[in-house]
C-alpha cells in the first residue's frame, strides 16, 4: 500500500472537506449574500471531486491508499481503504454531484433557497464517499445512514405537495435496508467476532459455515439490494422520484442506489466469494429487473417516473454481471455503475428542465408534451443521453452494454443474452415515445400553460459531454476497470492491502 502520509491523507478530503463545508453553509446561507456561499459550496465539490480524481489516478499506477484513523491498525482500529473499486467509485459520485449542485444553483425551484438545501447535498457526497472508502463494515453502515438522512430531508424540502410523503416513503424503506444492516453485522461480530471487512474476508473463508453466517449473507443481500433498488425490492423508487426535487432525484437514481451495488461487488468478491448460490441469485434478479424496469417505463405515464423505472432495468444488466463474476464480468459491472451515474442524471435533469416550463411544474406527459419544441438544445442532449440508454455509439452506453454483452458471451450464457437484448429493445421504444412527444409533437390546446421561470441547460450539457467522451475515449477506463476487477477476483489482494501494514 501507499505509504507517504500526504497521499494516504488525501482518502480522508472527500469524508471531511463536505462535512466541514456544509457546517460552513449552515453558518452562511441563512445570511446574505447567499449566491456566494453557494458558489463556495461548489467550488468545494469541484475540488473533492478533482482529489477524488487523483485517488484515482495512484490507485492505477501503485498500490490502494490506506489510512488506520488515530494511527490503531486494523482490523482493532478503523481503516479507510482507497483500492480500484472504492477510488473510482468515489470519483464517479462526487463528479455527478458537482453536476447535482451545479443544477440546483441554476434551477427556480423555492426548495433550492433554503437553508438547509445544499449543506444537505454536501453532506450526501460525505455519507457516499465514507461507505465507498471505509474499510470496516459497520462504519458502512454509518456512512449509509448518513445518505439516508440527506436524501429524506432533501427530499422533503420538495416543492410538490407529496414531497413529504415521498420523503416518508423513502426513509422508512432505507430504515429497513438499515435495519437489515445491523443486524447482519451483529450477526457477523457473533460468528467472527470482527467487522473489518478484510478480516471477515480472512475469516469467512476459513469458516464458511459458522453459526450465524448463512443469516447474515440473507441480510446483507436485502440490505445492499434495497439501497440499489434491484427488483423486487424496487417498489419504493418510481413514486419517489416523480415528487422529489430534480437535482435530488437525479443523485438518488445514479450515485446513491451505486452505493447499494458496491456493496454488492464487496459481498460477492470479498465476503462471500465462493458462495455458488450468490451469483446465480443475482443473474435472475437482473434479468427480472430488466424485464420490470423496460416495461414500467415503457407504460408509464410521467418522464421522470419513466426514467425512475428505466434505472431499475440499468440496475438489472449490472447485477447481471456482478453475478456472473469473472474479472471481464466484474469490469463490466464497473464500467457500467461509471457510466450510467452520468447518463441518468443528465436525464433527470433534462426531465426538470422541461417541467420547469410548464405552470404546474410537472413531467407528466399530459403537462409537457410539446414543451421541448422551444428548447431544441436539450432535445439533442435527451436523445444522445437515450442513445446511451439505448446501448448506441458513440455514448459510455455502448461500450458499457457491449462490456456486458462480451462478458455473458464468454461465460454462454445465451438465455439471459437474449433478455438483456429484448430489454435494449424496449429501451429503444420507450426513449423514442418521450423524445417524440417531448420534442416532435405539437402542443395541445388544452396543456397547461408555460412558464418563464427555467432551469438551466449547463448542468446536464456538461454531464452529456462526458457521456460522449467517456464512449469516445473509453481506454483508460476500461483499462481501470480491467485491474479493477483483476484486484477483486483475488480476495487475498484486498485482505493484504488492508490488514498488510500501517499508517505512517
Amino acid at each position: 500500500m501507499t505509504n507517504d502520509r500526504l497521499i494516504a491523507h488525501l482518502v480522508l478530503v472527500p469524508l471531511v472537506a463536505p462535512l466541514a463545508a456544509a457546517a460552513f453553509g449552515v453558518l452562511v446561507l441563512s445570511r446574505r449574500p447567499r449566491a456566494m456561499a453557494r458558489l463556495a459550496l461548489l467550488a468545494v465539490a469541484a475540488g473533492v471531486a478533482a482529489i477524488a480524481a487523483v485517488i484515482v489516478h495512484i490507485a492505477a499506477t501503485g498500490e490502494p491508499i490506506v489510512i488506520h484513523v488515530g494511527g490503531w491498525q486494523a482490523p482493532f482500529g478503523i481503516n479507510l481503504v482507497a483500492d480500484h473499486l472504492g477510488a473510482v467509485m468515489t470519483l464517479m459520485a462526487q463528479s455527478v454531484m458537482v453536476g447535482g449542485i451545479l443544477y440546483a444553483s441554476r434551477c427556480k425551484d423555492r426548495c433550492v433557497t433554503y437553508a438547509v438545501f445544499y449543506p444537505m447535498m454536501l453532506t450526501l457526497a460525505a455519507g457516499l464517499a465514507g461507505g465507498m472508502l471505509t474499510g470496516d463494515l459497520f462504519n458502512f453502515f454509518v456512512f449509509a445512514e448518513l445518505v439516508m438522512i440527506s436524501g429524506t430531508v432533501l427530499t422533503a424540502c420538495s416543492d410538490n405537495r407529496r414531497g413529504i410523503e415521498a420523503a416518508y416513503k423513502y426513509f422508512y424503506i432505507s430504515l429497513i435496508a438499515a435495519t437489515s444492516l445491523l443486524v447482519a453485522c451483529g450477526c457477523l461480530y457473533a460468528a467472527y467476532g470482527t467487522l473489518n471487512i478484510a478480516d471477515l474476508s480472512r475469516s469467512i473463508a476459513s469458516r464458511p459455515d459458522a453459526p450465524l453466517a448463512g443469516i447474515a449473507l440473507a441480510l446483507l443481500l436485502v440490505s445492499f439490494s434495497i439501497k440499489s433498488a434491484a427488483v423486487p425490492f424496487h417498489f419504493w423508487q418510481p413514486d419517489f422520484h416523480t415528487t422529489a426535487p430534480t437535482a435530488v432525484s437525479a443523485m438518488l437514481s445514479s450515485v446513491v442506489v451505486k452505493l447499494g451495488v458496491y456493496g454488492l461487488i464487496r459481498l460477492t468478491t470479498a465476503l462471500f466469494p465462493h458462495d455458488e448460490s450468490l451469483g446465480g441469485l443475482l443473474v435472475m434478479m437482473g434479468v427480472m429487473g430488466v424485464a420490470v424496469g423496460g416495461l414500467g417505463a415503457a407504460g408509464t405515464h410521467d418522464l421522470k417516473r419513466m426514467l425512475a423505472y428505466s434505472t431499475l432495468a440499468q440496475i438489472g444488466f449490472i447485477l447481471v454481471a456482478i453475478g456472473w463474476g469473472s474479472p471481464a464480468a466484474l469490469a463490466a459491472a464497473i464500467v457500467f455503475t461509471f457510466n450510467h451515474a452520468f447518463v441518468k442524471s443528465s436525464l433527470l435533469m433534462l426531465a426538470g428542465l422541461v417541467a420547469s416550463r410548464t405552470s404546474v411544474k410537472s413531467a407528466s406527459f399530459g403537462a409537457i408534451t410539446g414543451v421541448g419544441r422551444s428548447v431544441p438544445a436539450a432535445g439533442v442532449l435527451f436523445l444522445i443521453g437515450g442513445m446511451a440508454l439505448m446501448g448506441l455509439p458513440p455514448t459510455n452506453g455502448f461500450i458499457s452494454k457491449l462490456g456486458v454483452l462480451r462478458a455473458g458471451v464468454g461465460a454462454g450464457e445465451w438465455a439471459v443474452l437474449a433478455a438483456l437484448g429484448v430489454g435494449s429493445l424496449i429501451t429503444m421504444v420507450y426513449v423514442t415515445r418521450a423524445f417524440q412527444r417531448v420534442w416532435w409533437q405539437e402542443r395541445p390546446e388544452d396543456a397547461p400553460t408555460t412558464s418563464p421561470t427555467r432551469d438551466s441547460i449547463l448542468a446536464p450539457a456538461l454531464l452529456i459531454t462526458a457521456t460522449v467522451a467517456l464512449g469516445v475515449a473509453p481506454d483508460t477506463l476500461l483499462r481501470f476497470a480491467s485491474h479493477a476487477a483483476e484486484f477483486l477476483a483475488e480476495p487475498g489482494n484486498y485482505i493484504k492491502a488492508s490488514l498488510g501494514g500501517g499508517e505512517p
